[in-house]
């Protein structure tokens, strides 16, 4: 085994360590429901109280925009 391929494997198993697929699967989550907040109709949208304006400029954010708390 040459060292390229030692570096490729470890690589590898840091791509699929928790510490980096975790935040990789909280934004895919956050991305599914702002587009979800974005298809609620009036009347959902006032049940959880947001306006419809509200509602699209959440769902406009992209998916790099996250609250700040997770970023700590």
């Amino acid at each position: 085994m040459s060292i390229f391929s030692i570096r490729i494997a470890s690589f590898k198993s840091q791509l699929t360590t928790p510490h980096v697929v975790r935040p990789l699967l909280e934004l895919l989550a956050l991305h599914r429901q702002r587009r979800a907040l974005g298809d609620l109709d009036d009347h959902m949208l006032n049940d959880i109280g947001l306006t419809r304006h509200e509602a699209e400029a959440e769902s406009r954010k992209p998916i790099w925009d996250s609250p700040r708390h997770w970023r700590s």
